[in-house]
């Protein structure tokens, strides 16, 4: 086997681990998003082309991170595609939680939304840089963010313990 064979299947390994990491992350965004939708009570109907409210935009941002993890799922490995796909539903989360948290008035909530929120930007750094989704720090920082929205979102209320997972 030569050198260039084995260097593109170690980087064909090491795409896989980041489509891993990355997809994870984002369909654990999009259950929190969903979670936090339901709780809200958006739904899908709410959905508008041009959103003209904060309901209207996470049913949008939900319709569009549904069909982005599709695509996601049935691509081969791009780290800095993964990631962005990550960055992007964890974006979803985000504003699912702002809607979440407008209709909840604790501090439960309002750590909810702290913590996706840094999630947010957590995934937005992973996915940028000198190394989009390559970036080993960027990418645990990303992931540990993610389970303290999880946790987050669990504490206040807007899931149940089974319904995300990470």
């Amino acid at each position: 086997m030569s050198g260039r064979n084995e260097t593109a299947t170690g980087s064909g390994a090491a795409e896989e681990s980041l489509r891993t990491v990355h997809g994870t992350r984002a369909h654990s965004a999009y259950e929190r998003a969903v979670a936090a939708c339901r709780y809200a009570g958006v739904t899908p109907d709410a959905a508008e082309i041009v959103p003209k409210d904060p309901v209207g935009r996470a049913a949008n941002a939900l319709r569009l991170s549904a069909r982005s993890l599709a695509a996601l799922d049935a691509s081969a490995p791009d780290p800095a595609a993964d990631a962005r796909c990550a960055r992007n539903t964890a974006a979803t989360a985000a504003l699912a939680a702002q809607v979440a948290a407008a209709r909840q008035s604790s501090e439960a909530a309002d750590a909810a939304l702290r913590a996706a929120l840094a999630a947010s930007g957590a995934a937005a750094a992973a996915a940028g840089g000198t190394a989009p989704g390559r970036d080993a720090s960027l990418n645990a920082a990303a992931g540990e963010a993610e389970r303290r929205a999880v946790a987050a979102a669990r504490a206040a209320g807007w899931s149940e313990a089974d319904a995300v997972t990470v």
